[in-house]
């Protein structure tokens, strides 16, 4: 209890907070932010650079031989793979609304890109990606603007209140 450090900060020993150390930290915190608020552009940009490697039919890639597809198994069916997207694809809208809604920082867009890799990846040993490839790509993208939007407006207001704080010290600075 003797150094406790909530008992020797500046407040509570009557003395002011440093002004440069608060100016120095508040402006660390605004670069955390900005930092953070570009993690949905990333995720979208690892989701067309996917999307591209699925437009060309994962060609980039090594085939599996038929003997590792067989070991595999049966692909489901195209149309079980699409009723799990449209499943999958609500989920995520309703997901990311809801966390719209509260003001949860939170930010899923690189497991999003996953499950959409994985529907990709499905599509791809059914055979049928050319069909269902504009599908994939237009849930994706959607998802991940909305999760791009969400995070972006969520930073934006955090970085709005540390420059208020900014602005407070240049203003007691000129007082």
């Amino acid at each position: 209890m003797r150094n406790s450090p909530e008992l020797s900060s500046p407040e509570l020993r009557g003395t002011p907070p440093d002004r440069d150390m608060v100016r120095t930290e508040a402006v660390r915190r605004i670069e955390r932010l900005r930092n953070r608020s570009n993690r949905g552009l990333w995720a979208m940009a690892l989701f067309i650079a996917v999307s591209t490697a699925a437009l060309r039919n994962f060609g980039i890639l090594p085939s599996l031989p038929e003997t590792v597809r067989a070991l595999l198994g049966h692909p489901p069916s195209a149309t079980m793979i699409s009723g799990a997207l449209v499943i999958y694809t609500f989920s995520a809208i309703i997901l990311v609304l809801s966390r719209m809604m509260s003001g949860s920082g939170q930010f899923s867009g690189f497991s999003h890109v996953g499950y959409l890799t994985a529907f990709y990846v499905f599509y791809h040993f059914a055979r049928a990606l050319d069909e269902n490839f504009w599908a994939v790509f237009a849930a994706g993208f959607t998802i991940l603007a909305l999760e791009s939007y969400h995070i972006w407006n969520h930073y934006s207001e955090e970085i709005r209140k540390e420059q208020e704080v900014l602005d407070a010290i240049e203003r007691s600075r000129r007082a």
